[in-house]
Protein backbone atom coordinates (compact mmCIF):
# COMPACT_ATOMS: atom_id res chain seq x y z
CA UNK A 1 0.00 0.00 0.00
CA UNK A 2 0.97 3.48 -0.61
CA UNK A 3 1.12 6.08 2.04
CA UNK A 4 -1.61 7.94 0.46
CA UNK A 5 -3.92 4.34 1.13
CA UNK A 6 -2.22 4.05 4.54
CA UNK A 7 -3.62 7.60 5.70
CA UNK A 8 -7.08 7.02 4.38
CA UNK A 9 -7.10 3.24 6.31
CA UNK A 10 -5.90 4.66 9.43
CA UNK A 11 -7.83 7.89 9.50
CA UNK A 12 -11.42 4.95 8.96
CA UNK A 13 -9.64 3.22 11.94
CA UNK A 14 -9.72 5.96 14.20
CA UNK A 15 -13.33 6.66 13.43
CA UNK A 16 -14.21 2.75 13.72
CA UNK A 17 -12.14 2.18 17.05
CA UNK A 18 -12.08 5.90 18.70
CA UNK A 19 -8.39 5.81 18.40
CA UNK A 20 -5.89 8.54 19.46
CA UNK A 21 -2.58 8.88 17.67
CA UNK A 22 -0.05 10.65 20.13
CA UNK A 23 3.08 11.12 18.04
CA UNK A 24 6.61 12.52 19.29
CA UNK A 25 8.27 15.55 17.30
CA UNK A 26 10.93 12.78 16.61
CA UNK A 27 8.67 10.42 14.37
CA UNK A 28 8.89 10.56 10.67
CA UNK A 29 7.33 13.52 9.29
CA UNK A 30 4.37 11.74 7.88
CA UNK A 31 3.33 10.08 11.01
CA UNK A 32 3.26 13.62 12.38
CA UNK A 33 1.14 15.04 10.25
CA UNK A 34 -1.56 12.06 10.80
CA UNK A 35 -1.45 12.33 14.38
CA UNK A 36 -4.05 14.13 16.34
CA UNK A 37 -1.53 15.23 18.99
CA UNK A 38 2.07 15.96 18.50
CA UNK A 39 4.04 16.83 21.33
CA UNK A 40 7.32 16.10 23.58
CA UNK A 41 7.23 13.78 26.73
CA UNK A 42 4.93 16.48 28.92
CA UNK A 43 2.91 17.51 26.18
CA UNK A 44 2.34 14.16 25.17
CA UNK A 45 2.16 12.91 28.90
CA UNK A 46 -0.91 15.22 29.32
CA UNK A 47 -2.96 14.77 26.46
CA UNK A 48 -2.54 10.61 27.53
CA UNK A 49 -4.09 11.57 30.82
CA UNK A 50 -6.87 13.80 29.08
CA UNK A 51 -8.25 11.96 26.39
CA UNK A 52 -11.48 10.40 26.37
CA UNK A 53 -10.32 7.74 23.61
CA UNK A 54 -10.72 4.09 24.00
CA UNK A 55 -7.67 3.07 22.30
CA UNK A 56 -4.66 5.04 22.70
CA UNK A 57 -2.30 4.73 19.36
CA UNK A 58 1.84 5.64 20.57
CA UNK A 59 4.00 7.20 17.99
CA UNK A 60 6.94 7.29 19.99
CA UNK A 61 9.05 4.82 21.64
CA UNK A 62 8.69 2.39 24.92
CA UNK A 63 8.53 4.33 28.01
CA UNK A 64 6.14 6.44 26.52
CA UNK A 65 3.67 4.10 26.11
CA UNK A 66 4.38 2.96 29.19
CA UNK A 67 3.96 6.26 30.62
CA UNK A 68 0.42 6.43 28.45
CA UNK A 69 -1.26 3.51 29.98
CA UNK A 70 0.18 4.12 33.86
CA UNK A 71 -1.83 7.53 33.10
CA UNK A 72 -4.91 5.50 31.37
CA UNK A 73 -5.06 2.31 33.02
CA UNK A 74 -8.46 1.22 31.73
CA UNK A 75 -7.82 2.23 27.89
CA UNK A 76 -5.70 -0.02 25.13
CA UNK A 77 -2.28 1.51 24.97
CA UNK A 78 -0.85 0.63 21.13
CA UNK A 79 2.90 0.91 20.46
CA UNK A 80 3.47 0.30 16.41
CA UNK A 81 6.84 -1.43 16.96
CA UNK A 82 7.63 -2.89 20.22
CA UNK A 83 11.75 -2.46 19.63
CA UNK A 84 11.39 1.06 19.58
CA UNK A 85 13.02 1.54 22.62
CA UNK A 86 15.04 4.23 24.18
CA UNK A 87 18.96 3.97 24.86
CA UNK A 88 18.76 6.69 27.61
CA UNK A 89 15.99 4.21 29.30
CA UNK A 90 18.16 1.27 28.87
CA UNK A 91 21.02 2.68 30.77
CA UNK A 92 18.63 2.31 34.17
CA UNK A 93 17.87 -0.91 34.61
CA UNK A 94 15.42 -1.30 37.18
CA UNK A 95 17.45 -3.77 39.50
CA UNK A 96 20.78 -1.71 39.32
CA UNK A 97 18.62 1.48 39.76
CA UNK A 98 17.01 -0.11 42.84
CA UNK A 99 19.98 -1.27 44.75
CA UNK A 100 21.74 2.28 44.11
CA UNK A 101 18.31 3.72 45.47
CA UNK A 102 18.53 1.55 48.58
CA UNK A 103 22.34 2.48 48.96
CA UNK A 104 21.05 6.34 49.47
CA UNK A 105 17.83 6.33 51.75
CA UNK A 106 18.69 9.99 52.95
CA UNK A 107 17.66 11.15 49.31
CA UNK A 108 14.49 11.69 47.19
CA UNK A 109 14.70 10.40 43.93
CA UNK A 110 13.91 12.65 40.70
CA UNK A 111 13.44 10.82 37.57
CA UNK A 112 13.40 11.94 34.12
CA UNK A 113 10.41 10.95 32.23
CA UNK A 114 12.80 9.32 30.12
CA UNK A 115 13.39 5.66 32.08
CA UNK A 116 11.33 2.54 32.16
CA UNK A 117 7.92 1.91 34.77
CA UNK A 118 10.13 -0.31 36.72
CA UNK A 119 12.29 2.62 37.90
CA UNK A 120 9.65 4.99 38.12
CA UNK A 121 8.23 2.67 40.48
CA UNK A 122 11.58 3.78 42.74
CA UNK A 123 10.56 7.63 41.86
CA UNK A 124 9.19 10.37 44.34
CA UNK A 125 8.48 12.27 41.35
CA UNK A 126 8.89 12.48 37.79
CA UNK A 127 9.96 15.22 35.54
CA UNK A 128 10.51 16.26 31.83
CA UNK A 129 13.45 18.23 30.55
CA UNK A 130 10.24 21.15 30.37
CA UNK A 131 9.85 20.94 34.04
CA UNK A 132 12.97 19.98 35.19
CA UNK A 133 14.61 22.94 36.85
CA UNK A 134 11.00 24.20 38.45
CA UNK A 135 10.48 21.02 40.18
CA UNK A 136 14.42 20.21 41.20
CA UNK A 137 14.04 24.31 42.99
CA UNK A 138 10.66 23.02 44.42
CA UNK A 139 12.66 20.63 47.10
CA UNK A 140 14.67 22.40 50.66
CA UNK A 141 18.35 23.25 49.16
CA UNK A 142 19.11 20.79 52.06
CA UNK A 143 17.58 17.73 50.74
CA UNK A 144 19.66 15.40 48.89
CA UNK A 145 18.84 13.96 45.74
CA UNK A 146 19.53 11.57 43.58
CA UNK A 147 18.97 12.41 39.66
CA UNK A 148 17.94 9.59 36.92
CA UNK A 149 19.00 8.28 34.39
CA UNK A 150 20.13 11.15 32.13
CA UNK A 151 23.72 12.65 33.84
CA UNK A 152 23.73 15.54 31.00
CA UNK A 153 20.64 16.93 32.01
CA UNK A 154 21.10 16.33 35.59
CA UNK A 155 24.21 18.44 35.72
CA UNK A 156 22.33 20.88 33.58
CA UNK A 157 20.13 21.27 35.96
CA UNK A 158 22.74 21.09 38.82
CA UNK A 159 24.13 24.43 37.31
CA UNK A 160 21.34 26.13 36.75
CA UNK A 161 20.27 25.42 40.25
CA UNK A 162 22.91 25.41 42.60
CA UNK A 163 22.24 22.42 43.60
CA UNK A 164 24.65 19.00 43.65
CA UNK A 165 22.18 16.36 43.07
CA UNK A 166 23.51 12.61 42.81
CA UNK A 167 23.29 11.49 38.86
CA UNK A 168 22.74 8.11 37.70
CA UNK A 169 25.48 7.89 34.89
CA UNK A 170 22.90 7.07 31.93
CA UNK A 171 22.73 9.82 28.61
CA UNK A 172 20.78 9.73 25.35
CA UNK A 173 22.60 7.86 22.42
CA UNK A 174 21.50 10.77 20.10
CA UNK A 175 22.72 13.51 22.02
CA UNK A 176 25.48 12.11 23.75
CA UNK A 177 27.22 11.71 19.76
CA UNK A 178 26.90 15.41 19.18
CA UNK A 179 30.45 16.77 19.35
CA UNK A 180 31.66 20.32 19.86
CA UNK A 181 34.03 19.95 16.45
CA UNK A 182 30.36 19.65 14.47
CA UNK A 183 29.10 22.65 15.49
CA UNK A 184 31.88 24.96 15.66
CA UNK A 185 32.40 23.42 11.84
CA UNK A 186 28.77 24.70 11.22
CA UNK A 187 28.93 27.76 12.88
CA UNK A 188 32.04 29.37 10.79
CA UNK A 189 29.79 28.00 8.08
CA UNK A 190 26.80 29.76 9.13
CA UNK A 191 27.62 33.15 11.05
CA UNK A 192 24.78 34.18 11.93
CA UNK A 193 22.61 30.93 12.82
CA UNK A 194 21.50 30.57 15.89
CA UNK A 195 22.86 27.41 18.10
CA UNK A 196 19.62 25.82 19.83
CA UNK A 197 20.67 22.63 21.80
CA UNK A 198 18.16 20.09 23.67
CA UNK A 199 19.77 19.83 27.51
CA UNK A 200 20.56 16.09 27.10
CA UNK A 201 23.92 17.38 25.41
CA UNK A 202 27.31 17.42 26.93
CA UNK A 203 27.99 19.77 28.51
CA UNK A 204 30.21 22.00 26.08
CA UNK A 205 27.71 21.73 23.24
CA UNK A 206 25.61 23.57 25.75
CA UNK A 207 27.96 25.93 26.72
CA UNK A 208 27.99 27.24 23.07
CA UNK A 209 24.06 27.06 22.56
CA UNK A 210 22.20 30.62 21.96
CA UNK A 211 19.26 28.68 23.49
CA UNK A 212 18.65 25.46 25.84
CA UNK A 213 15.76 24.02 26.18
CA UNK A 214 13.01 21.45 25.91
CA UNK A 215 11.63 19.87 21.89
CA UNK A 216 8.71 22.06 22.23
CA UNK A 217 10.54 24.56 23.77
CA UNK A 218 13.49 25.10 21.27
CA UNK A 219 10.62 24.61 18.49
CA UNK A 220 8.73 27.67 20.43
CA UNK A 221 12.21 29.46 20.20
CA UNK A 222 12.63 29.27 16.44
CA UNK A 223 8.87 30.58 15.96
CA UNK A 224 9.55 33.49 18.00
CA UNK A 225 13.33 34.40 17.59
CA UNK A 226 13.83 36.96 14.10
CA UNK A 227 16.72 34.77 13.45
CA UNK A 228 16.76 33.31 10.09
CA UNK A 229 19.12 30.14 10.44
CA UNK A 230 19.21 27.83 12.97
CA UNK A 231 21.47 25.42 13.79
CA UNK A 232 19.73 22.21 15.57
CA UNK A 233 21.39 20.09 18.31
CA UNK A 234 18.87 17.35 19.08
CA UNK A 235 17.21 14.84 17.28
CA UNK A 236 16.01 15.50 13.27
CA UNK A 237 12.31 14.65 13.30
CA UNK A 238 11.84 18.14 15.57
CA UNK A 239 12.79 20.05 12.11
CA UNK A 240 9.84 18.78 10.72
CA UNK A 241 7.39 20.97 12.65
CA UNK A 242 10.13 23.76 12.62
CA UNK A 243 9.72 24.27 8.66
CA UNK A 244 6.07 23.63 9.05
CA UNK A 245 6.07 26.81 11.22
CA UNK A 246 8.49 28.60 9.86
CA UNK A 247 8.85 27.57 5.79
CA UNK A 248 11.09 30.80 5.00
CA UNK A 249 13.74 29.76 7.67
CA UNK A 250 17.02 27.78 7.25
CA UNK A 251 17.46 24.62 9.76
CA UNK A 252 20.64 22.60 9.82
CA UNK A 253 20.94 20.02 12.04
CA UNK A 254 23.51 19.05 13.58
CA UNK A 255 25.20 15.60 12.16
CA UNK A 256 25.83 12.47 14.45
CA UNK A 257 28.58 11.56 12.47
CA UNK A 258 29.99 12.08 8.98
CA UNK A 259 28.44 10.15 6.74
CA UNK A 260 25.16 12.50 7.08
CA UNK A 261 23.21 15.33 7.42
CA UNK A 262 21.31 13.81 9.97
CA UNK A 263 21.22 12.73 14.16
CA UNK A 264 18.13 10.22 13.68
CA UNK A 265 16.80 7.99 16.80
CA UNK A 266 17.34 4.55 15.42
CA UNK A 267 14.53 3.41 18.00
CA UNK A 268 11.76 6.67 17.25
CA UNK A 269 12.70 6.00 13.45
CA UNK A 270 11.29 2.32 13.94
CA UNK A 271 7.90 3.28 13.88
CA UNK A 272 6.27 3.74 10.05
CA UNK A 273 3.26 4.38 8.34
CA UNK A 274 2.45 0.81 7.79
CA UNK A 275 3.48 -0.62 11.46
CA UNK A 276 0.85 2.30 12.79
CA UNK A 277 -1.83 1.08 10.39
CA UNK A 278 -1.23 -2.87 11.13
CA UNK A 279 -1.04 -2.06 15.40
CA UNK A 280 -4.62 -0.41 14.59
CA UNK A 281 -5.97 -2.63 12.77
CA UNK A 282 -4.77 -5.96 14.60
CA UNK A 283 -4.79 -4.23 18.11
CA UNK A 284 -1.26 -5.34 18.94
CA UNK A 285 1.73 -5.11 20.01
CA UNK A 286 -0.62 -3.94 22.93
CA UNK A 287 1.64 -2.37 26.38
CA UNK A 288 0.41 -4.49 29.66
CA UNK A 289 1.43 -3.54 32.81
CA UNK A 290 0.68 -5.36 36.52
CA UNK A 291 -1.37 -3.25 38.33
CA UNK A 292 1.26 -2.41 41.20
CA UNK A 293 3.06 -1.28 38.70
CA UNK A 294 0.86 0.60 37.46
CA UNK A 295 0.07 2.13 41.08
CA UNK A 296 3.34 2.96 42.21
CA UNK A 297 4.61 4.57 38.74
CA UNK A 298 1.62 6.52 38.94
CA UNK A 299 2.02 8.57 41.86
CA UNK A 300 4.99 9.85 41.08
CA UNK A 301 3.88 11.19 37.46
CA UNK A 302 0.39 12.65 38.85
CA UNK A 303 2.28 14.97 41.05
CA UNK A 304 4.70 16.27 38.04
CA UNK A 305 1.51 16.98 35.92
CA UNK A 306 -0.13 18.18 38.82
CA UNK A 307 2.78 20.94 39.47
CA UNK A 308 2.96 21.54 35.49
CA UNK A 309 -0.47 22.13 34.96
CA UNK A 310 0.38 25.98 34.69
CA UNK A 311 3.10 24.98 32.26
Amino acid sequence: MNDEILIKKIEELKKEKNAVILAHYYQVGEIQDIADHIGDSLQLSQKAAETNAEIIVFAGVHFMAETAKILSPSKKVLLPDLNAGCSLAASAPEAEFSAFVKMHPDHKVITYINCSAAVKTWSDIIVTSSNAVKIVELFPKEQKLIFAPDKNLGAYINGLTGRDMLLWDGACEVHETIRTESILKLKLKYPNAKLIAHPECKQPVLLLADFIGSTAAMLDYTTRNESQQFIVATETGIVHQMKKLSPLKEFIVVPSDETCACNDCPYMKLNTLEKLYLCMLNETPEIILSDEVIEKARRPIVRMLELSKNK
